[in-house]
């Protein structure tokens, strides 16, 4: 087990203009899970494909254990990658595929066996062995390269998107296999996705990467409570944040007649930078449906109702309600015993205190 380190880390694509990885400084703990995370282009997939020794860090450096391992060739970093594809041999029985890269590294026979059996009993897979990777569904061949992983015993586990290709029931439940499997085996794990619910329900820690940059990096709660910037706080959360640009005067959002009073840290930060307008941020689960008519002093925004998700635990409703120069889009949670329809008007409650506020031209958080 080791850590994991970024040191101004940049690569450049030839014939690109921007780098793909611009700058990163990171680091990883020794035996925590980090997720890497971001949209298409993010550089997310880059930036663990030069810790692996697959793409050339032009600048900056890469280490592991304390070990600069940038310019090292991938053999000699001593870690394991788990890629979406599986890329397992299938000529070989699962038992071979396992030990392969045992053979490779001239690991006794008898302590190869040893480990092949290990690794098939902790992932489940021991009545697979003598099968071949085209007898197995894939949510078991994705075990085997796990197992194939595990069974060199390396400083640090690489995974890139290793379950995009399983279906969502399948995505589930080998989600919490791998992060039960990395607790007990506490080995150092950098963890690729696009998808930001698999990234909040796996990461110890989740870093937030957009065009090579890195937004942010903290613990899921944090990011999703305390969101840096607009980016972060419309990428993490699903429902997405609800983000409107609104006319400020100086301690309130307004939206059309309705003053939304804004927390008074981010109202002092957007008076003294002199902003006439902010982005105020609600998440779905700040603003409900106020059936009583909300209680005296609450603020209320009143909409029409154009679409209704019911995920049968859930639900949430989608709500036009008048904006400043334009009606605002919002995404309420709902109470599913009292659904509305398509066309009915409603009241939603805002819960002021939940507020986020951004500066519109930086998009950086105001106040705390």
């Amino acid at each position: 087990m080791a850590t994991v380190e970024y040191q101004h880390a940049t690569c450049v694509y030839r014939g690109m203009s921007s780098p793909a990885v611009d700058d990163l400084n990171l680091e990883i703990e020794d035996g925590e899970l980090m997720v890497l995370v971001g949209p298409s282009g993010s550089g997310k997939s880059t930036a663990l494909r030069m810790l692996a020794g697959l793409e050339v860090v032009h600048s900056g450096e890469v280490l592991i254990g304390g070990r600069v391992v940038t310019g090292m060739q991938p053999k000699a970093r001593d870690i394991a990658m788990v890629f979406q594809s599986y890329a397992l041999y299938p000529h070989l029985t699962i038992r071979g595929n396992l030990a392969f890269p045992l053979k490779q590294q001239r690991v006794p026979k008898a302590e190869r066996e040893l480990r092949v059996q290990e690794a098939a009993r902790l992932l489940e897979i021991e009545p697979l062995l003598d099968r071949r990777p085209g007898q197995l569904s894939g949510g078991q061949r994705q075990r085997v390269a796990m197992g194939r992983a595990i069974v060199r015993q390396p400083q640090a586990f690489l995974m890139d998107e290793p379950l995009s290709n399983l279906d969502a029931k399948l995505r589930v439940q080998t989600r919490a296999e791998i992060a039960a499997l990395q607790l007990r085996l506490g080995v150092t794990t950098v963890y690729v996705t696009h998808d930001q619910v698999e990234a909040m329900t796996l990461g110890h820690r989740v870093a937030v990467l957009r065009e090579g940059r890195l937004q942010q990096c903290d613990t899921p709660r944090r990011l999703y409570e305390h969101p840096c910037n607009v980016f972060v706080a419309g990428f993490v959360g699903s429902p997405a944040m609800n983000l409107d640009r609104l006319p400020f005067d100086g301690t309130a959002a307004r939206a059309g007649e309705v003053g939304i009073p804004l927390p008074g840290a981010a109202a002092a930060a957007a008076r003294q930078a002199g902003l006439s307008e902010v982005v105020l941020g609600l998440r779905p689960e700040s603003l409900s449906r106020a059936l009583d008519g909300g209680g005296d002093g609450a603020t209320l925004l009143s909409g029409a109702v154009h679409l209704v998700e019911d995920t049968g635990a859930d639900a949430w409703v989608h709500v036009d309600a008048p904006g400043g120069s334009s009606a605002l889009r919002l995404v309420a949670l709902a109470d599913t015993r009292r659904l509305p329809t398509v066309g009915d008007r409603i009241v939603l409650a805002v819960r002021v205190g939940e507020a986020h506020v951004f500066n519109p031209a930086t998009g950086e958080r105001l106040g705390d």
